[in-house]
């Protein structure tokens, strides 16, 4: 367990998100990439949104990760009649005390849960882009910091379509990574969940779940990972390599912008403080370089309509055709 009142090193903030994995893994049932993908985001200080078939566990990572992180949360259940002030908070009058008063709304935490985030109209998705890239909101006129730390964690279904408002690219650019959790891989761990359920004592078994870290500590985890991590200039030269050639690809209309290859730094950062390293390899870039650029691609109409090559293959085709480097070290 963590040690209050003392700087985190290396070598404890691997056994922390060590611990913080096996807490999560105990519950929801998957790789493990998957999860230490998500511990990876949020230590690099971003967004995550989960795009996957209905019933497979996105709600549930994203409880149990926000609490084994200590931190405060909050969800939101996006609905087609959300409107921004029941996200954001709004003034209200009080007679007693003859004045306005603030009356926050769910996005004052440290990670929200925004559940089925695409069913909200484009006026409160909107509302959310200030907070995601600034961690500050503004309700009439006043401008309000948000603890930290504070992310979000968002869900959607990509094939209901019905009573959805497709996420417009300026509020996808604002996740550091789009992933999925997919399918289980074989019959044991389809097993496994059905066994765990019947285990459960309670419908919810996040509310029993202990949290690994403090809200304190976890954003002195961020701090080491923004200090502490070495990366090479040879690797950051290979992230820009990545993110330009996703520009030059034939089917794409529109490649990762720059935030693309910041989003490959901090992540392979926090991946490689969480495989206990203070130094970033290629392996820990390559394997965000999907989810981290994917959906900041956006491809030609007549390949996107032909649908024969997705952001993702486009993103498989860069990686092979980009020279890794082989000398990373310090």
């Amino acid at each position: 367990m963590e040690r209050e009142g003392e700087a985190v090193e290396i070598k404890e903030f691997k056994s922390l998100s060590r611990e913080f994995i096996d807490v999560i893994g105990g519950l929801f049932v998957s790789d493990e990439t998957v999860v230490r993908k998500t511990l990876s985001a949020a230590l690099a200080n971003g967004h995550v949104l989960f795009e996957d078939m209905p019933g497979l566990g996105k709600t549930l990572l994203a409880k149990s990760f926000a609490k084994a992180s200590g931190c405060r949360w909050s969800r939101v259940q996006f609905t087609p009649d959300i409107m921004p002030a029941d996200i954001l908070g709004t003034r209200i009058w009080v007679p007693r005390s003859g004045e306005f008063v603030l009356e926050q709304g769910p996005l004052f935490t440290n990670i929200l849960l925004a559940d089925e985030i695409n069913r909200a109209p484009p006026k409160t998705q909107s509302a959310l882009l200030e907070a995601m890239e600034e961690r500050q909101v503004t309700i009439e006129g006043t401008t309000l910091t948000l603890t930290r730390p504070f992310f979000v964690i968002a869900t959607q279904n990509p094939i209901e379509h019905e009573g959805t408002f497709p996420l417009p690219e300026a509020q996808m650019d604002r996740f550091l990574m789009r992933m999925r959790t997919g399918y289980v891989k074989d019959l044991e761990s389809e097993m496994e969940i059905l066994n765990r359920r019947v285990r459960w004592r309670s419908e919810d078994p996040v509310a029993d779940l202990r949290p690994v870290v403090s809200q304190e500590r976890f954003v002195e985890m961020q701090a080491l990972v923004e200090e502490k991590i070495f990366v090479h200039p040879v690797l950051i030269s290979y992230m820009c390599q990545l993110v330009r050639a996703t520009r030059e690809h034939f089917a794409v209309e529109a490649g990762s912008s720059p935030r693309g290859s910041l989003a490959l730094m901090k992540l392979s950062r926090a991946h490689a403080a969480i495989m206990g390293r203070d130094f970033v390899t290629p392996d820990d870039v390559k394997l965000f370089a999907r989810e981290a650029l994917s959906h900041r691609i956006i491809l030609k109409m007549e390949y996107e309509v032909e649908g024969e090559i997705t952001p993702a293959q486009v993103v498989e085709e860069v990686l092979k055709g980009v020279e890794v480097p082989k000398d990373f070290g310090r």
